[in-house]
C-alpha cells in the first residue's frame, strides 16, 4: 500500500501519444526530437525505466525521472485454462474492486490478446458478468497498453481484440489514443487490420472511431428484433440498432477493413429460423461476417445456450442466404475467461 502511494505522484509516460510526449519534452526544456526518442524507448524497445533511455542526456533523464515514470505494472494474478488460454488480472485502482482482466488466446499460427477498456461496465447487458460489477471507471491509454506489454507472451502477439471488460466506445478518447500508439510508425507500428474493436454501437463515439481509425469493427447484435435486443441489451433504447446500422452503412467495407456482427446464441430466444431470416435480411447488403457464439452460463441467469445442433442449423440458414458465418470456439471457460465471463476476479 505504501508503495502505491509513493508512486502516485509521478505521471506515466506509457500511453502518451507523440503529441503528448512532445508536451513533456517542452515542459522539461528538452529538444523536440526527444519526444521521438522517448516513443522509441517506450513502444519499440519497451524500456522498463527512464534510466535505460541512453540516448537522452543524463540531465534530461534526471529531470524526466523527477516527474515521470514509464508506468509498467505487472499482472497481479495469472490463471491458465486446460485449453492453454491464459487470463491476467491487473489492479488498476489500488483496490481489488478496481481490477481488469486480459485474456491471451494461443492458436496455431495466431496469438490473440483480448483487452479491457474499462473496469466494470455501464451497458447492463443481461448475459454478461462484467455488467454485474457495475461501472468502476474507464482506463487510461497507458493502462490499456500496459495489458499488452506486461504479459509474458507480448512478443508473440499477432492480433488484438477490444472485447474484454467495458464498452470501448464509452472510453473513446483513451481508445483512440491507444489505437494511435498501436498503429503509428513512431509507436508499435502494427497494421490496424490486426486489431478489432467491439461495441454495442455507442453513438456518436462510434462515428469518431470509424472516422479516426482503420481498425476492424465488431458489433454486438444478438437479435435482429429491436424489442428482443432491448430485453437482452437495455442500451438498445439509447442506441437503437437501426441508427447504428444506418451509420455503418455510410462507410465502405469492401477493402481491408472489415465489419463483423457478434451473435450470442440463446436457446429458444434468438435461435429460430425466423431470427435467421430477419438477420439475413438486415445484413444482406453488407460485405460482413457473422460470428455465432455459444452462451456461457453465468450464475443466477435464466438464459441458456442453444444446442450445438441449433447453432449449426442457424449457421446453415445464414450461409444459404449468402451471409459469411462462423461459429466461434469457446476458450478458457474453466477459468471464467470466455466471452461474457470476465468480472475482475480470478478467484484467488
Amino acid at each position: 500500500m505504501y508503495f502505491c502511494i509513493l508512486m502516485e505522484h509521478k505521471q506515466a509516460l506509457l500511453g502518451k501519444t507523440l503529441a503528448g510526449l512532445e508536451q513533456v519534452a517542452a515542459e522539461l526544456s528538452m529538444p523536440q526530437f526527444a519526444a521521438r526518442q522517448m516513443a522509441d524507448w517506450l513502444y519499440r524497445k519497451r524500456a522498463a525505466d527512464i534510466g535505460s533511455m541512453s540516448n537522452l542526456s543524463a540531465k534530461h533523464r534526471a529531470a524526466l525521472a523527477e516527474r515521470y515514470e514509464v508506468g509498467l505494472r505487472p499482472a497481479a494474478v495469472a490463471q491458465e485454462s486446460k485449453d492453454g488460454t491464459k487470463k491476467y488480472l491487473f489492479d488498476v485502482g489500488g483496490e481489488r474492486q478496481a481490477c481488469v482482466e486480459a485474456v491471451f488466446i494461443p492458436e496455431a499460427g495466431r496469438a490473440t490478446l483480448c483487452l479491457s477498456s474499462q473496469a466494470g461496465c455501464q451497458m447492463g447487458c443481461k448475459f454478461c458478468m462484467t455488467a454485474r460489477m457495475g461501472f468502476r471507471r474507464s482506463l487510461t491509454a497507458g493502462e490499456i497498453i500496459n495489458q499488452i506489454f506486461s504479459i509474458p507472451h507480448s512478443d508473440r502477439l499477432t492480433n488484438l481484440v477490444f472485447m474484454g471488460m467495458g464498452e470501448p466506445m464509452s472510453n473513446i478518447d483513451s481508445l483512440l489514443e491507444s489505437l494511435e500508439i498501436i498503429a503509428a510508425p513512431w509507436g508499435m507500428a502494427w497494421s490496424p487490420t490486426r486489431v478489432t474493436v467491439s461495441t454495442i454501437g455507442v453513438l456518436p463515439a462510434l462515428k469518431r472511431f470509424l472516422d479516426e481509425s482503420r481498425c476492424h469493427l465488431a458489433v454486438s447484435l444478438h437479435s435482429p428484433f429491436a424489442d428482443e435486443r432491448r430485453a437482452l441489451m437495455p442500451m438498445q433504447k439509447a442506441f437503437p440498432l437501426e441508427s447504428v446500422m444506418a451509420l455503418i452503412r455510410r462507410y465502405g467495407w469492401t477493402g481491408q477493413r472489415r465489419v463483423s456482427f457478434e451473435y450470442i446464441m440463446f436457446r429458444g430466444l434468438n435461435d429460430t429460423p425466423r431470427h435467421a431470416a430477419a438477420l439475413a435480411q438486415l445484413l444482406g447488403d453488407f460485405e460482413c461476417r457473422v460470428n455465432l457464439i455459444r452462451f456461457h452460463r453465468i450464475p443466477d441467469s435464466p438464459l441458456q445456450s442453444s444446442s450445438a445442433q441449433a447453432i449449426d442449423k442457424f449457421k446453415g440458414l445464414l450461409l444459404q442466404k449468402g451471409i459469411v458465418t462462423t461459429i466461434r470456439s469457446s476458450r478458457g471457460e474453466d477459468i471464467l475467461a470466455a466471452c461474457g465471463m470476465l468480472a475482475g476476479n480470478s478467484g484467488k
